[in-house]
């Protein structure tokens, strides 16, 4: 008997022992979610140095036509151009090229230049730079200088809008229309037709904050901090494809509408 109890404490021992040596397993600790890639890249801006700045002064030649001078009373109506019936799912213009722009506030006319290479004309991108009406109200003309921070809105260091960018372009005889309130299908049957379109965005298709401006003349415009210009180049069902700065993107067409709506869906169409 004395046996049997020395042994079943040593049973108990050894049971105890071997059931301490055992971890409890463990779940294991989920890995962390992999950063979302993206492609939205800010715009990078070539500031010109001052020896720079000294050698881009306009030329003294003079346009073939003049700018239509009722531009500085009336801004461009808005467009009334039919809505196209059918259009294909989707389409990409292949064979267009860009440029950084040159100057900080240089979008306009850098993409002016891309968008008018691609019809086979040309121009000197300083020269239509500076050849652009002056103006507090981006509607009639450039406001502010051209080597301004981006970011700023009127009556400080701005940009232009579409109305005087597409009478600049017909000046050099490059055939060009200005429009506000264009829809997308409109856009699309542009590209459809293999046609790139100039849009008036915020950033690098942003969201923007509109406001109300006040020129000088008492004139109104709509403007927005981050104004910029891109060509559209392609769409698709969901997606639209532009070129910024010479880098091409696309952003989905909610995205891609915000930002164009900010300052009203302008852009110059052949």
């Amino acid at each position: 008997m004395p046996h049997t109890k020395k042994l079943s404490w040593l049973c108990l021992a050894l049971f105890l022992l071997v059931g301490c040596s055992v971890a409890p397993a463990v779940s294991p600790t989920p890995a962390e979610p992999a950063p979302i890639a993206t492609d939205a890249q800010p715009v990078v801006h070539f500031i010109p140095t001052a020896t720079q700045q000294d050698t881009l002064a306009p030329s003294p030649t003079p346009l073939p036509t003049a700018i239509d001078p009722t531009r500085m009373e009336t801004p461009w109506p808005s467009t009334t151009a039919p809505t196209p019936a059918a259009l294909p799912p989707e389409h990409y213009i292949t064979n267009i090229r860009g440029h950084a722009q040159y100057f900080p506030l240089g979008c306009e006319a850098a993409a002016a230049k891309d968008w008018a290479d691609y019809f086979g004309q040309d121009f000197n991108e300083f020269e239509f730079q500076f050849k652009l009406p002056q103006s507090d109200n981006p509607d009639f003309g450039f406001v502010g200088s051209v080597y301004s921070p981006w970011g700023q809105v009127p009556p400080y260091g701005y940009g232009v809008y579409a109305g005087p960018v597409a009478d600049l372009l017909n000046a050099y005889g490059i055939q060009a229309e200005a429009h506000k309130g264009f829809t997308l299908e409109q856009l699309k049957s542009e590209i459809a037709a293999d046609r790139p379109v100039i849009v008036w965005v915020i950033g690098n298709v942003v969201g923007g904050v509109p406001a109300t401006y006040t020129d000088k003349e008492g004139r109104q415009a709509t403007v927005a901090a981050y104004e910029h210009v891109v060509i559209v180049t392609g769409y698709n069902a969901g997606h639209v494809r532009y070129m910024n700065n010479g880098r091409f993107y696309e952003a989905p067409n909610d995205v891609f509408l915000n930002s164009w709506g900010v300052l009203g869906k302008m852009a110059v169409v052949r």
